[in-house]
């Protein structure tokens, strides 16, 4: 005769495995987060550029501009080159502001933003070629 606790013994080895394997479906399902993009203003060698030239991004993903060289930066969308031609999408992702040495700011793009490229310039070096691109993707 098989005894309560020999039984139970036998039982729980596999009962555990159950619950480890179903809960592991539940852990790699897990969404996926909003990404952070840095984009250097003015390049390592000194160059009136933004590093990358382009970040690609999606809703709700944060770009992190950041001063490396030469300032002062600021960063303005223009209005002609974003979808739609949006003044007032153009204008809440600007950063209008000059940042010196040491300076940064972040936009995060909304979720609501509509896919395309959308174009920016930093306005004192924007005559020097100081111009980059936010692409976004779904």
């Amino acid at each position: 005769m098989i005894s309560v606790l020999s039984l139970t013994k036998r039982l729980a080895v596999p009962l555990v495995a159950v619950v480890l394997i179903v809960g592991s479906f539940f852990l790699s399902a897990a969404p996926a987060s909003a990404a952070e993009y840095t984009v250097k203003m003015g390049s390592d060698t000194g160059m009136l550029v933004f590093d990358p030239p382009t970040v690609n991004v999606k809703p709700g993903d944060t770009v992190k501009w950041v001063v490396n060289k030469v300032p002062p930066h600021n960063v303005q969308f223009d209005d002609k080159q974003v979808p739609g031609q949006d003044k007032a999408l153009a204008k809440s992702l600007s950063h209008q502001a000059l940042e010196m040495a040491g300076g940064s700011f972040s936009v995060t793009i909304p979720k609501e933003a509509p896919t395309g490229e959308y174009t920016y310039f930093c306005a004192p070096h924007r005559s020097a070629g100081m111009v980059g691109k936010v692409v976004v993707g779904s």
